[in-house]
């Protein structure tokens, strides 16, 4: 038998950098989940055929609010993923990381169906021309014109380049406060997409889907409202 004292102790000296190693690790846990996400796409889609339902078409609601949808979640895992390498509140880093891990899965879910429909993952041109009867759109109140097509250039809540440079720019509680407030805009912006396709998709799976994703991204609006009053700060007005 060996003997323990031989054993060399921990150097503290260690100890800080693999604490710093902590959330590029966790960072790529979340990543891994994209390819789970795809995989579960693949298994559990809608129906390729039979009945009255078929393959969705190019401008189906089905098809465009899975592209639109994915270009959206992919922003806010961008969001997620920072917050979670550099925040040091560990209620903000559990937000980021639940955030990141749900989104990544949902992406993947909606890049397995696109595939399995035999349309591209991402769509040329604008935004939202899939809601074609909703007579333009909205975010807190403001009007966003639609161009002809029934398309805009930007979706709802999407954060500016200027909002992304610096939430990577900020540290400390401002750092959390900035992520709260684009976030939580960034919902709100993604709610109207996601009540039409719960009404208006052609599959049941694809309008059960986005009506569970809004239904969970309100619950999450709350408790990022509620965070933001907890650190004396406010919801964006636009």
């Amino acid at each position: 038998m060996s003997d323990l004292s031989e054993v060399p102790a921990l150097d503290d000296t260690d100890r800080p950098a693999r604490r710093s190693q902590r959330p590029a690790l966790l960072v790529l846990a979340a990543v891994a989940v994209l390819a789970v996400g795809f995989a579960l796409g693949s298994l559990v889609r809608p129906p390729l055929g039979g009945g009255d339902i078929g393959i969705p078409a190019t401008d189906s609601v089905d098809v465009g609010f899975a592209q639109d949808m994915i270009v959206h979640h992919t922003q806010a895992v961008t969001m997620a993923n920072q917050a979670l390498v550099s925040s040091t509140d560990p209620v903000v880093r559990n937000l980021a990381f639940d955030i990141t891990s749900t989104q990544q899965t949902q992406i993947g879910q909606m890049q397995g169906w696109l595939s399995l429909w035999g349309q591209p993952l991402l769509r040329t041109g604008g935004y939202m021309g899939w809601m074609s009867d909703a007579g333009g759109h909205s975010m807190n109140g403001t009007s966003m014109a639609a161009g002809s097509d029934g398309t805009v250039a930007v979706m709802p809540g999407m954060a500016s380049t200027a909002d992304l440079t610096a939430l990577k720019q900020a540290t400390g509680p401002s750092l959390d406060v900035l992520f709260l407030q684009l976030v939580l805009r960034h919902h709100q912006g993604g709610a109207e997409m996601l009540t039409y396709a719960s009404d208006r998709a052609g599959d049941p799976v694809v309008r059960s889907f986005a009506s569970q994703v809004g239904s969970s991204q309100s619950a999450e609006a709350t408790y990022m409202t509620q965070l933001l009053s907890q650190r004396g700060a406010a919801p964006l007005t636009s």
